[in-house]
């Protein structure tokens, strides 16, 4: 039987087990704790549709405009993309669109508002809610309580709203106007906010639990760990967090000119990168330390201080970002690996240099985190400060001595994953406090799904099932989204940074990619929410012939028609290669397989236009609210 022409535009139902799978081969989007469609905005940016991207990119995600700045993208770290060159720079195309249309472009609230997902619709009987912490957690929660139309209060002992966004983050990272302008949006759909308002001093938990309806706790780990060492009570010796919080809120704080960081991840990174940039005072009114009022301290390679940031990792195995490296070695930064902290060394009671040790090993056979270190070939540091970036740990006291909350062993607060209800129904908490410190976004979906679980809680409402739509793309010809471009070729571009010498407190570091760059990246996006569906069917005349055409035009050798043999029940099918092949039903005759590798696939179509029976197909997935958005990148591709 001849091949027949595919539906371009048709749509059906999916099942719940297919809507699954679909999503799982999704990687950037199932790797975003919110559900970004990433995929969806890079290509309407390489379509030259800003707006749209923004409004893809902005549904989701309360905080889009922070997070096109300080993401730690587990979307890029998911992409497809690396197994062919490197991964879509996802991250830098969502500040692209923001800087556009974002709450840094000074559009107004209201059409901000336009792009922001209702998670639900307004209660008919709203409640009240309290939320202990402004961090990413904490807002989330009541950016979307509010959406549902709820009554929330954000309560906060800090002098600023943000977290350790605010007070964890530099500022050459993460402009303190945008995290104003973001907490306003928030305050504009109706949220109270009370910054100052300590738990347990101005206020008792206890209150908050009888005057509230819901109480959801988002305090955060704002207590940096320490290392049991010798030493670490000497003058000199402080923790990031603290070193942090105090140059971000322009609080005092003395640092010598020799300064040793301990560490190996992005926070540590963060305090080397600050230590170059500040002064050091102990006065709190001096104006080049007041980094809230005054951004006149002098570049990092003009300030004299001399850093030197110790990890137990190798270059390679370091969990910090790639940028973040590459910017602190430019500024600077002395890098020394596989050593770890043995002794901190003083006289009079100050620090005179960090003793280290070698490190033989960071990870076990298994991947886990377990140093070992070698009993000699000891090297002494010179320093006169050591600032610990070795991890942050919850403070619970506020809770009260009788809160009776679950905690578990490492003092965080026992939650159900899905509604962040903790062992008393009407308290929930997320971020931070309950699973110990990640990343923003993370956070973020914390609290959206906190704001869910207390809008059911209050109202009884449980989510609908999502309505996913399939569509068949017409796989003849060149005028069709897989015969455009030559996308697999495409490199991924350079994230612009300013000169070294512009690098000041205050100042961002990166810069706003340029519209030819960002068409350009956007368009390396291979389109992962489209499939090649391989359908069988004696009955419609697409019954597989086994000519091997696709194994043949596939340009990245992901199909291979393999034969298979049965085995015993504890043997399984293998290929022919040895690999094992779950299939649907058991084969006792000799039969073939076609196999296809998803993490290698380009999305080109070719096997589609070559098979001569038509049975492969080009089928894309989407939310029903999304597909239209979606349907504008694939007219233009």
């Amino acid at each position: 039987m001849g091949r027949q022409p595919h539906r371009s535009d048709a749509t059906a139902g999916v099942k719940a087990t297919s809507a699954r799978w679909l999503l799982s081969n999704l990687p950037c989007r199932s790797a975003c704790p919110v559900g970004t469609h990433a995929g969806g905005y890079v290509s309407l940016v390489a379509a030259g549709r800003y707006q749209e991207a923004y409004l893809l990119a902005r549904r989701p995600n309360p905080f889009a405009s922070i997070c096109g700045r300080i993401c730690a993208h587990p979307c890029e770290a998911a992409c497809r993309r690396q197994h062919l060159d490197a991964p879509v720079a996802i991250r830098p195309l969502k500040r692209f669109v923001t800087e556009r249309y974002g709450v840094e472009s000074g559009a107004d609230f209201e059409s901000i508002r336009q792009a922001v997902e209702q998670p639900r619709e307004a209660a008919t009987k709203p409640g009240r809610v309290a939320v202990i912490g402004a961090g990413p957690a904490g807002l989330s929660c009541a950016h979307d309580l509010a959406l549902m139309g709820h009554e929330v209060v954000v309560l906060d002992a800090a002098p600023e709203p943000g977290g350790m966004m605010r007070m964890g983050i530099p500022d050459y990272r993460l402009p303190r106007d945008l995290i104003a302008r973001e907490v306003a949006f928030i305050e504009s759909l109706g949220v109270e906010l009370r910054l100052g308002c300590a738990i347990g001093e101005a206020i008792s938990f206890a209150e908050l639990r009888r005057d509230y309806d819901a109480v959801f706790v988002a305090a955060g780990c704002r207590k940096g760990r320490s290392l049991p060492l010798p030493g670490m009570d000497l003058e000199g010796v402080i923790t990031a967090i603290d070193f942090l919080v105090a140059v971000n809120l322009g609080e005092p704080m003395a640092i010598g000119d020799e300064v040793v960081v301990v560490g190996g991840g992005n926070v540590a990174f963060d305090v080397a990168r600050t230590a170059r940039r500040f002064g050091g005072t102990s006065e709190p009114d001096e104006s080049h330390h007041n980094l809230l009022v005054d951004a006149a301290t002098v570049a990092a390679k003009t300030l004299g201080k001399r850093v030197t940031l110790v990890s137990l990792e190798s270059r390679d195995e370091m969990p910090a970002d790639l940028e973040e490296i590459h910017e602190g070695l430019e500024e600077g930064v002395t890098l020394i690996h596989r050593r770890g902290p043995k002794e901190v060394l003083g006289e009079d009671g100050r620090v005179t240099a960090l003793r280290t040790v070698a490190v033989t090993r960071v990870f076990d056979e298994e991947g886990r985190f377990s140093p070992q270190f070698a009993e000699d070939g000891h090297l002494e540091i010179a320093c006169d400060t050591v600032i610990f970036a070795v991890g942050q740990i919850a403070d619970l006291s506020f809770l009260g001595q009788d809160h009776g909350l679950e905690v578990t062993p490492r003092n965080t607060i026992v939650v159900d994953r899905d509604t962040m209800q903790t062992s008393d129904p009407r308290v929930f908490a997320g971020g931070d406090v309950a699973f110990g410190p990640r990343i923003v976004i993370e956070a973020v979906a914390d609290g959206r799904r906190a704001a869910k679980g207390i809008d059911t809680l209050l109202t009884g409402r449980q989510d609908e099932a999502q309505d996913i739509h399939v569509k068949i793309f017409d796989s003849f010809g060149y005028d069709h989204p897989f015969a455009a471009g030559d996308y697999e070729h495409l490199d991924r571009r350079e994230l612009p940074v300013i000169n070294l010498a512009r690098r000041e407190a205050g100042v961002e570091v990166e810069e706003v990619l340029t519209a030819e760059q960002a068409r350009h990246e956007g368009a390396r996006c291979l389109h992962c929410w489209i499939n090649t569906i391989f359908d069988s069917r004696s009955m419609s005349g697409s019954e597989c012939i086994q000519c091997g055409g696709c194994v043949d035009v596939c340009p990245v050798d992901c199909i291979d028609l393999s034969s298979v043999r049965s085995g015993s029940s504890d043997q399984p099918l293998r290929t022919c290669d040895g690999q094992p092949v779950a299939l649907a039903r058991h084969v006792d005759a000799p039969a073939m397989a076609l196999i296809k590798d998803e993490t290698m696939c380009i999305r080109c179509g070719l096997c589609a236009r070559k098979c001569p029976v038509g049975c492969i197909s080009m089928q894309g997935f989407y939310r029903g609210d999304e597909m239209k958005l979606i349907d504008l990148c694939e007219r233009v591709i």
